[in-house]
């Protein structure tokens, strides 16, 4: 894709190795990185979208699967920005395939927490039919991102979120052991909490959730 190779064209020209050491320090050298920042790599991949939004409206769905298995994370990042922008309102029901498929390549909370706000979470307000078939397989899986995207997908929702699904997601993880799923609790109660608080606060009493899990969710309260 003509798009792709200008992308890497112009993001090996400003790699950044000193940066892209810390990057990958704080990424606890999971993934390699080029160091760019993320304004300049925005900046960059808006001037070379605008270069190519015919190949891009026809084919964003090939282009962020093949930039999501190079070997830098800011080709994996700009994937995800080209999905969110592509995608809103505009999904298709197969494209569940293609989300789960992003959740569990290349995984950490930085990928796949903004999937699951953003491109899950959107994708199940566009086919509400769709939840809790794709909740119940993903909350079900031995993959722990799977497990967190469940869990963290109404964040997007605000006052509409679900609670019954947030529960039901809640009680079915609290006994894990796993830091990234006691923390998606207490985050997605926290965040719910900004429009329910009593009934995260009652929920939060009534229950026995991890300690990590009960501080994150209370934060706010």
């Amino acid at each position: 894709m003509k798009f792709c190779n200008e992308l890497e064209t112009q993001f090996r020209k400003e790699s950044n190795r000193e940066l892209a050491v810390l990057m990958e320090n704080y990424m606890k050298n999971n993934f390699s990185f080029l160091g760019i920042k993320t304004e300049k790599r925005r900046a960059i991949f808006k001037s070379i979208y605008e270069q190519n939004k015919v190949e891009i409206k026809s084919n964003f769905r090939i282009i962020a699967w093949e930039l999501f298995q190079m070997k830098e994370r800011e080709f994996h990042q700009v994937a995800i920005d080209l999905l969110v922008k592509e995608l809103k309102k505009n999904f298709i029901l197969e494209d569940i395939k293609l989300i789960e498929k992003l959740i569990i390549t290349n995984s950490w909370w930085d990928s796949v927490d903004t999937i699951a706000k953003y491109i899950l979470g959107g994708y199940l307000l566009q086919f509400p039919s769709e939840t809790l078939k794709v909740i119940e397989r993903f909350s079900n899986s031995k993959n722990i991102w799977l497990n967190r995207s469940a869990i963290l997908f109404q964040l997007s929702y605000k006052e509409n979120t679900n609670f019954e699904i947030l529960i039901s997601e809640c009680e079915k993880h609290k006994h894990s052991n796993e830091f990234f799923i006691q923390k998606a609790i207490g985050w997605a109660l926290r965040d719910y909490s900004r429009f329910n608080p009593s009934s995260v606060t009652a929920y939060v009493k009534s229950t026995n959730l991890k300690p990590l899990s009960s501080r994150e969710a209370l934060r706010l309260l």
